[in-house]
């Protein structure tokens, strides 16, 4: 869906967005939303419970929690911590559960949400593969940011082929990796993705191995494993 705008979606347009989904994917399929400090205020906060969806969102530090701001409730808190406020307090208008952690760097993490602590983390570890996603559409991958097309429509088919290439590099990515493993680097880190493995691979194919390419084309044919599928 494109919208009629640049730069961060202001809160009328995250509502309009979550009607639209609601009305393919009802609100008991949710298991909740997860969003970042862009996605906060009393209106959008309420939207969301009356919507019935449960919410995990990161605040910022300067927010006022019961008199104190976010930072003051956590500032002891010490790398690989977590912490959570006794009891719920008073977040944009709703009463919420308040959590935080300290990354290894020493950033905070506040997250105001309806979910218990770890049940939080769980889901809100889940939003990093959404900005390692967003990064191999933009400048990290297709780069589509440099498109000169504007008409919405257009958008939208451009967005939807760009989206079905880049589970293909999943698929083939995740294919080779059962056969190949991705070189690890010294700090401990794979030296690349799996959409830029599959990427790779499948330049390689489609110039050099046309004799693997029939397997190939069989695998981004298939369909994605269920979660906990053998």
């Amino acid at each position: 869906m494109a919208l009629d705008h640049t730069g961060n979606s202001d809160t009328k347009a995250r509502m309009w967005v979550v009607l639209r989904l609601l009305q393919a994917l009802p609100a008991a399929c949710w298991q909740g939303l997860v969003a970042d400090r862009e996605c906060i205020g009393a209106e959008w906060f309420r939207f969301l419970r009356r919507q019935g969806i449960r919410r995990a969102v990161r605040i910022r530090k300067d927010t006022v929690l019961d008199e104190l701001t976010a930072n003051q409730w956590f500032d002891d808190l010490q790398p690989g911590q977590f912490g959570v406020i006794a009891e719920k307090a008073w977040v944009f208008g709703e009463w919420m559960r308040v959590v935080a952690t300290r990354s290894p760097l020493g950033d905070l993490v506040i997250i105001a949400t309806d979910f218990g602590v770890w049940e939080t983390w769980r889901l809100y570890k889940l939003r990093w593969s959404v900005e390692v996603t967003f990064g191999s559409y933009k400048d990290r991958g297709f780069d589509l940011e440099r498109t000169g097309v504007t008409a919405p429509k257009r958008l939208e088919r451009l967005f939807g082929l760009v989206t079905l290439a880049w589970l293909n590099c999943l698929k083939v990515g995740v294919w080779r990796e059962g056969q190949v493993s991705i070189r690890i680097l010294a700090h401990g880190r794979k030296a690349m993705s799996l959409v830029r493995y599959g990427s790779e691979f499948l330049r390689n194919v489609w110039r050099w191995d046309l004799k693997e390419k029939a397997e190939v084309i069989g695998v981004m044919m298939s369909p994605f494993l269920a979660p906990g599928a053998a």
